[in-house]
């Protein structure tokens, strides 16, 4: 199968605070991970845009997600609030039975 490739460049002005930290961003990526610059880049355009459009067409996409993430924090708290009494009162629970 023939390859299909395109190549482009890109330029980083490290006086620019967002093209330096994407530089340095580069240069620290776990290599194992991010076979190359090319993947790693691809990865974050793609999600990058996708969010974007995601949100163009659904301007209260963020909200629910930030909602949701919310909700998530108060549900953990609340399971482990419950796990620490519920196993005092498990505990007290089979030391009443045990007593009879």
């Amino acid at each position: 199968m023939k390859q299909n490739i395109k190549n482009t460049n890109i330029r980083f002005n490290l006086n620019k605070d967002i093209q330096r930290k994407a530089w340095n961003y580069l240069q620290s990526m776990n290599k194992q991970k991010f076979k190359s610059y090319s993947q790693a880049i691809c990865i974050s355009l793609v999600d990058y845009f996708d969010h974007y459009y995601a949100v163009k067409d659904d301007p209260y996409l963020e909200t629910r997600e930030r909602e949701e993430q919310f909700v998530n924090q108060i549900m953990k708290a609340v399971e482990m609030a419950m796990q620490k009494v519920l196993s005092t009162f498990l505990a007290g629970y089979f030391s009443a039975i045990k007593d009879k």
